[in-house]
């Protein structure tokens, strides 16, 4: 671990300002490319743009690894990683223009290739974070290791800056699939399910897959004679345009997002075990990840949707609409309360990063 400050004016910007919040008990608000405004709990504080700190530090197409600054547009990175023929293969969403890398890691959501690439934290290979005292820390580096203690590379994801501005991330990178091919097959949500939880014991090259209203999307990925022969095993009709149809279910672009964001019902996002059948629940729903995600749109009391998840080891929060503000934020258990106000003592003591974004405690 390093705690060297480089010689840098951006980054110089944002350490002064951070010693000077640190010193005077001042909340901070971290910004990227505030794509992601939406999620957690309401911003406080003044902001600390990352805008400048920005540039891939290195790429070595070889060996698989990148390195961008925190406030790169994640267009940049992916643009590059395109170029090369290779991807992020955890697909992160972009729900408005102007998401950075920062940002990506922060927010720690993946796209519909998650149940079969990993999440975020399992492509961060190293993390420089700027702490709560002012100081330049680095964590892990190039190569798939951890440190003693917590990783904290992969602490960082999801984290929503809690525990510290994230400067520069080292990334995992992957080759493209040689092919790719979606299929549709009509069914019912507990078939779909079923398909699903059967398909993940057997190998099969799906690389995504999603259920809504009746149709069943899977995506393979892969060699051309695997894809090839999975897509004749599983049937179903061939769906043209699958590309664009991934990416607007990825950035929700999708009609059933978009109407949620528009209409009085809340829209939840339940997190579940594998193979956890329908939860019988009032509304309209949409599921990825082979079943682990689901999507609801429902009137039902929040009591209601978080006790239906809690009851088969799993966990909603409201993603959009009106409630109140507690209800936009994971739960969490006693033991990991207490782990994240221990990790947010150490990193940032005086707690001037993103106060109640992650959680109200902290």
């Amino acid at each position: 671990m390093s705690t060297t400050v480089h010689e840098d004016a951006a980054l110089a910007r944002l350490v002064d300002q951070v010693r000077g919040a640190a010193a005077d008990g001042r909340a901070l608000d971290i910004r990227g490319g505030d794509s992601k405004r939406f999620l957690g709990g309401a911003r406080r504080g003044e902001p600390l743009a990352l805008r400048e700190l920005a540039g891939i530090s290195s790429y070595e197409p070889t060996e698989l690894v990148v390195s961008a600054r925190a406030g790169t547009p994640l267009a940049e990175l992916q643009a590059a990683l395109h170029a090369a023929g290779q991807h992020l293969p955890f697909d992160p969403p972009c729900f408005a223009p102007g998401g950075t890398v920062g940002g990506m890691v922060a927010a720690g959501l993946a796209g519909p290739a998650r149940a079969a690439a990993g999440g975020v934290r399992d492509h961060v290979l190293g993390i420089t974070l700027l702490d709560g005292r002012g100081d330049c820390l680095s964590f892990g580096g190039q190569v798939m290791k951890n440190v003693a203690g917590y990783d904290v590379s992969r602490l960082m994801a999801g984290s929503m800056g809690v525990l510290g501005v994230i400067l520069e991330v080292s990334l995992k990178v992957l080759p493209r699939p040689q092919a790719e091919r979606t299929v549709v097959l009509d069914a019912g949500e507990a078939e779909a399910l079923a398909l699903m939880d059967g398909w993940r014991r057997r190998p099969l090259p799906i690389q995504a897959s999603a259920w809504h209203a009746g149709a069943l999307w899977v995506r393979l990925a892969g060699a051309g004679a695997a894809v090839q022969s999975a897509a004749a095993l599983l049937g179903g009709r061939p769906l043209d345009g699958g590309a664009d149809a991934w990416a607007a279910l990825r950035d929700h672009r999708h009609g059933f997002f978009s109407a949620a964001e528009a209409g009085a019902a809340p829209l939840w996002r339940l997190s579940l075990p594998a193979g956890t059948p329908p939860l019988g629940l009032a509304g309209e729903g949409f599921v990825e990840w082979g079943g682990c995600l689901r999507w609801l749109r429902t009137p039902a009391p929040a009591q209601a949707v978080q006790a239906a998840a809690q009851r088969v080891g799993g966990h909603a929060w409201r993603w959009a609409g009106e409630g109140p503000e507690a209800e936009r934020l994971a739960p969490l258990n006693e033991v990991l309360l207490r782990l994240h106000r221990q990790l947010k003592r150490a990193f940032d003591p005086q707690g001037i990063f993103n106060p109640g974004r992650l959680h109200p405690a902290f």
